[in-house]
């Protein structure tokens, strides 16, 4: 537990059977839960979380690809379902520094903050980031924070924690499944009136490449736009197609 709140992390992974083991060896000991959710990988990352003996793992495996939206909304509900209080998200290439969890998480369990997102570009090294990933990810800041009203940094770090009130009053379903992930939540935090917080995290850039492509910026615009204009939308269903 987490200064006594029950904490799970979900860790999307696709095609990550290389860099799983070692995210899922860096989970802290506070850590309840963790959640991978393999969303229909062709190659051995379901295979590479149930071989990792760690009884804290808990695998979801999505039938068909449904994007990496798809797969955090799923480990949520799972999270959910196992009585976690506090759920962070960690993804499956080991981008994200696990000694700054406790920073993600503490805003919740202080009742400072509903949703938390990680921010790389106030962090002391903030120019180990690859400038086109920078550059990239402060276009689509920009304009999450026009759209939404939300003082928020670095709105594409997907390493984030969001409370279980928070959660059981979303409508999950409705998320955006795929790229754009990071600012559709963003877009339903606003609407809700839901507080967000902004800490400081690493940026981890080894031989890992980044996954923002050109193509995503005009897709994931389009996300943040729709969210404006849509508002609150009807319910869509969590993806059904997955095993465990």
């Amino acid at each position: 537990m987490f200064q006594g709140a029950r904490a799970a992390v979900v860790v999307p992974a696709y095609c990550e059977e290389r860099l799983l083991p070692k995210t899922l060896r860096s989970m802290p000991a506070f850590v309840d839960t963790i959640v991978v959710v393999d969303d229909a990988s062709p190659d051995g990352t379901s295979r590479a979380a149930r071989e990792h003996d760690d009884p804290r793992v808990d695998l979801i495996r999505h039938t068909t690809n449904l994007g990496v939206g798809a797969a955090i909304t799923s480990g949520y509900a799972r999270a959910l379902e196992l009585g976690a209080e506090v759920v962070a998200v960690m993804a499956g290439d080991a981008q994200m520094d696990p000694d700054d969890l406790p920073r993600v998480l503490l805003p919740l369990v202080t009742c400072k903050a509903d949703y938390v997102k990680g921010n790389r570009f106030v962090h002391a090294a903030a120019s180990d980031m690859p400038l086109t990933r920078r550059l990239g990810s402060g276009a689509l800041s920009f304009l999450t924070r026009a759209v939404t009203g939300l003082d928020v940094d670095d709105t594409q770090c997907g390493f984030t924690a969001i409370s279980r009130e928070t959660l059981e009053r979303i409508d999950l379903g409705s998320i955006w499944p795929r790229y754009g992930y990071p600012n559709d939540i963003l877009g339903v935090m606003a609407q809700g009136g839901f507080r967000v917080v902004e800490v400081p995290v690493r940026p981890v850039y080894r031989d890992e490449a980044s996954g923002l492509r050109p193509w995503h910026l005009a897709s994931i615009a389009g996300v943040i736009v729709r969210r404006s204009l849509i508002g609150a939308s009807a319910p869509r269903a969590l993806p059904a197609a997955a095993t465990r």
